[in-house]
């Protein structure tokens, strides 16, 4: 069987416990907002480059924020930061901002497993990180099935199939987005068992995927440093719909200016296949 790790926010266990919480306290009418203890402000840096298999890959987006208390209803973004990409050959790729936070290239050159350096200079302090262009094999279908679930009730199942590549190491990143999903919803994988082999990829909803429903499919080619990273990441976030941003699982963005100051995040560089299917 495929070696699978597929992290769902919906928990039939924590939803009972959730209603039977629910029930118990339906009397109580005060708000209660726990004195949580307010961290370190860190620069958090969304530096993901994918490059979507049919195009150029020549725009890409990098978001640049800061950590907020926990109740906060909106995330600081980090303006004024300077933000480039140096590919191996020298090639200098500026990203420009284009919004609080948001800063963009058009330029920019993808290259299957070319190293890439990101640097980032903001509020004084320095940044950077070095990672690899990972290719993806592509989506050869999406075949839409009738499942029992735990339950016994009939629910519709998705499910993907891509060719590994023999000889070589693959680790693979899925995400799913819909309109029927309140967080995107991620599958890691590797070829451990199957090098070489097709791999099939599943997903469903016991509630909410029902005809006509759209669900966009994202599938990458990831490092295995990354893959390691979103493992411990998705094993925190999860668990449980109360987590919080956990302080001590650290990306690859090195802070030159201050060690001991890093940011949270990780630069990654993929090829991406894309499908959006719409269900039958």
């Amino acid at each position: 069987m495929q070696r699978l790790e597929k992290y769902n926010f919906k928990n039939k266990a924590l939803t009972l416990v959730s209603f039977l919480f629910v029930l118990f306290f339906s009397s109580c009418e005060d708000t209660v907002t726990l004195d949580l203890e307010t961290g370190e402000t860190k620069i958090v840096v969304d530096a993901e480059i994918i490059w979507q298999k049919g195009t150029t890959g020549n725009e890409q987006t990098i978001k640049i924020s800061k950590t907020a208390p926990y109740y906060n209803n909106t995330t600081p973004k980090v303006s004024g930061a300077q933000v480039r990409i140096e590919n191996k050959n020298g090639d200098i790729f500026t990203f420009n901002e284009t919004g609080p936070g948001l800063y963009v290239c058009t330029n920019f050159v993808p290259v299957i497993n070319m190293d890439y350096t990101l640097y980032v200079t903001a509020e004084g302090q320095s940044f950077t990180a070095v990672e690899k262009l990972t290719s993806v094999t592509p989506i050869d279908k999406v075949e839409q099935n009738i499942v029992p679930d735990f339950g016994g009730e009939d629910i519709i199942e998705l499910t993907f199939y891509y060719k590994d590549p023999a000889d070589e190491v693959n680790y693979y990143l899925t995400d799913y987005k819909s309109g029927f999903l309140l967080f995107p919803e991620y599958e890691l994988t590797n070829d451990e068992l199957f090098n070489g082999n097709q791999i099939s990829t599943r997903f469903s909803d016991e509630d909410k995927m029902k005809p006509g429903s759209i669900v966009e499919i994202t599938h990458r080619g990831v490092s295995k440093n990354f893959y390691n990273y979103m493992n411990l990441l998705l094993e925190v976030y999860g668990g449980s719909p109360f987590s919080i941003p956990p302080g001590n699982i650290r990306g690859n963005i090195v802070n030159t200016s201050d060690s001991n100051n890093f940011a949270f995040g990780y630069f990654r560089l993929c090829e991406a296949d894309k499908v959006s299917y719409v269900v039958k």
